[in-house]
């Protein structure tokens, strides 16, 4: 078998088959020169002799080169990548072991990097799952590596950058130049992204230990403070809008027990009088008290995306019906038209039907009575655009409720859904109202990434339109 591959090899250039052959043969050829000196040995028997001796090096050189060609291209091979594609046969009993100890050399590396890409492939899956964004920088500046938040938050090419060209804030740059200067081994600070004064970072640049192998030699994680800072502020102003608003009725509510307990003490007709002023004032502060609750609890759920379908014809049929007494009593007509075929939507049930009732509780308290409340439900090709919020992309339903009261000026519109404003001729004609029911309207219609519209005409009345998503980004 060996010998037929013999017969068809081609020894390479670099194998020094002749200069061994050469090599071999130059002893028998000091000897046969001595013999030719001393006359023991014709030059033609030498020069004979000579090149038999040089053809018998070859044929028992030539197996053994060939053998050693074969081991020496096999482990090109498998420095290329090329394992398990060629197998190779040797008769050469020490070519076989060299081939042997290759291949074992070469197996146990081959698990060695598979057990690493493993545990590579694990870390990055560890380091994806933190919600914070995570980098690692060598030691010019440059991102060599970036969890999913951080190229959720920075780009997707951030591992192809340099710090400097990512983050444009010097106080930024000279923290972590004095980390890889080896000048400090952590630094914190504040700052806000790309300059955008909504959203405020805290950093940490923390040097790596001395004994970590790799190119990385600091890391930069990144949090960020907004939501925190937001819920902070929307605990401020719910302290400061309550203290405001119950001001008022705690006022009114203590002057009268002063005077029950003083001046009006034994009067009969001014304690039921005083009694049923201190009651609609508790009644105020209760309903004041409920709707702010339920203002920060929205609030605090503005970035929890609602996921369980939900029937939008069904909860505003419910909140009709919670109103039919309240209707009848106004003398008020509810007419419901819905467009046939309606998908189910994401949405917060409790919260929708809070929006729904809040706009039919305006429209019967703030319509002609006996008048007639339009409520109509549709589908849009799209969600207007809004100024202070983004709204979700596609279609979505579309719920209206439209009242023939007066028309309310534009610069009533544009503050409807700010916390306690009321429009001061609703305040003249002392109509009860918290000023809150539209500011929850708008924060829940925001966590559902939708958005809500009003218009108001002296010919059509007023009507609200909410725009919900059929689904949500």
């Amino acid at each position: 078998m060996i010998w037929r591959k013999i017969w068809q090899l081609k020894i390479a250039p670099d194998s020094n088959y002749i200069t061994r052959v050469l090599l071999y043969s130059f002893p028998s050829a000091l000897v046969f020169a001595l013999l030719v000196s001393l006359s023991l040995l014709t030059p033609y028997w030498a020069l004979l002799s000579y090149v038999w001796v040089v053809i018998f090096n070859m044929i028992i050189l030539l197996p053994s080169c060939f053998e050693l060609q074969l081991v020496k291209n096999y482990i090109r091979r498998l420095a290329k990548g090329e394992a398990g594609q060629h197998k190779i046969n040797l008769s050469d009993n020490e070519a076989s072991q060299i081939a042997e100890a290759v291949n074992s050399m070469h197996k146990f590396w081959a698990y060695r990097i598979d057990e690493l890409e493993a545990q590579t492939m694990s870390d990055a899956a560890v380091l994806d799952t933190l919600p914070d964004p995570v980098m690692m920088i060598d030691h010019v500046g440059d991102i060599i590596g970036a969890n999913l938040a951080a190229r959720n938050l920075l780009g997707e090419n951030l591992t192809k950058s340099n710090v400097e060209k990512v983050f444009e804030y010097h106080p930024f740059i000279n923290a972590l130049n004095r980390i890889l200067n080896k000048e400090t081994e952590a630094e914190n600070l504040f700052f806000y992204l790309h300059n955008n004064l909504e959203q405020k970072m805290y950093a940490h640049i923390k040097s790596l230990p001395w004994f970590s192998k790799g190119r990385a030699v600091a890391v930069i994680a990144l949090y960020d403070l907004s939501k925190s800072l937001s819920v902070e502020k929307m605990q401020s102003d719910f302290v400061a809008n309550a203290s405001h608003e119950l001001r008022t009725p705690l006022s009114v509510i203590s002057g009268f027990i002063e005077t029950l307990q003083t001046t009006a003490k034994d009067d009969e007709n001014a304690r039921a009088d005083f009694l049923k002023i201190m009651a609609d004032q508790a009644e105020y502060m209760s309903s004041l008290i409920e709707n702010l609750l339920s203002l920060s609890r929205i609030e605090m759920q503005l970035h929890e995306r609602p996921s369980v379908p939900t029937d939008v014809e069904r909860i505003m049929s419910e909140a009709i019906e919670a109103l039919e007494v309240k209707a009848k009593e106004r003398q008020v007509k509810i007419k419901l038209k819905v467009l046939k075929n309606l998908p189910q939507i994401p949405a917060d049930a409790a919260q929708i039907r809070q929006v729904f009732q809040n706009l039919l509780e305006n429209a019967l308290k703030y319509g002609i009575s006996p008048g007639t409340i339009n409520v109509q439900i549709g589908l849009a090709e799209s969600i207007p655009p809004s100024k202070t919020f983004s709204v979700a992309q596609g279609k979505a339903l579309v719920v209206s409720v439209n009242n023939k009261g007066p028309r309310i000026k534009p610069e009533d519109l544009s503050r409807l859904t700010e916390r306690f404003y009321r429009i001061q001729e609703h305040k003249d004609l002392n109509i009860k109202g918290t000023g809150l029911g539209l500011s929850i309207a708008k924060q829940v219609i925001r966590r559902h990434q939708g958005n809500l519209t009003v218009s108001s005409t002296n010919s059509n009345g007023t009507t609200f339109t909410v725009y919900l998503p059929i689904q949500l980004s």
